[in-house]
């Protein structure tokens, strides 16, 4: 009887032994947890403008497009890839770089928005929402942009906010009169609406330190192209 004490005994202590630490254990589930990945997110959207010069426009918003990605037309939403894939590369790309980046606690889903340059000399600005793949890769989910008379002023640097990952938020989804899609982890928040002969809304919404906050919010006439 001693001795299957003193085996088992022998067993537990090897079993703590092999066991992490409490504060081990809290380092590997910070590991283990989704983040969010603003410079991933920026890296992707400069990557994206560069194969846009490099590769032909079209070629390069298929290639970033995600499966199902929409771009906010003035008729409204369109699925990406298909029509993507009947065009023609124009001989110039449109060119851009982006100003703000938003992020969800976990980065599954951020918004980045930003001026772009037409070949003829347009200007304008451009929203894209991006989804981490399965891979960790970024994709766009949904683009579109709007002409403006003058240039968006390009920040000195680009700006970024991560949404309150412990946010005080109600359950579901912000009040919006806007039908919205939400992030895996309920963070942040976006949506879009066509009204009429093309009006179009779009909004953002991130969970802060108070409840749910609204950093976009873009309401085109029906005479905005792009």
């Amino acid at each position: 009887m001693s001795m299957r004490l003193a085996l088992a005994a022998c067993a537990l202590a090897s079993v703590a032994a092999c066991a992490p630490l409490p504060n081990q254990r809290d380092r590997y589930t910070r590991f283990l947890t989704p983040t969010a990945e603003v410079s991933k997110v920026i890296a992707t959207e400069l990557a994206f403008a560069r194969a846009a010069r490099e590769d032909g426009q079209w070629t390069a918003f298929d290639e970033y497009a995600a499966d199902g990605a929409l771009i906010f037309g003035p008729n409204g939403a369109i699925e990406a890839k298909p029509w993507l894939r009947s065009q023609e590369n124009p001989p110039e790309a449109v060119s851009w770089e982006p100003h703000r980046v938003w992020s969800s606690c976990d980065g599954s889903l951020a918004v980045t928005q930003g001026g772009f340059t037409d070949p003829d000399g347009s200007v304008g600005t451009f929203n894209t929402v991006w989804q981490r793949q399965r891979n960790g890769d970024y994709r766009y989910v949904f683009d579109f942009g709007f002409p403006q008379d003058e240039a968006p002023v390009a920040p000195d640097m680009i700006s970024s906010a991560v949404a309150v990952c412990d946010a005080k938020v109600e359950t579901g989804e912000p009040d919006s009169a806007i039908p919205l899609r939400v992030s895996r982890d309920g963070t942040l928040a976006w949506g879009f609406q066509s009204v009429g002969q093309g009006e179009r809304h779009y909004v953002v919404w991130l969970a802060g330190e108070d409840g749910w906050e609204q950093v976009v919010n873009n309401a085109l006439a029906p005479d905005a192209a792009q």
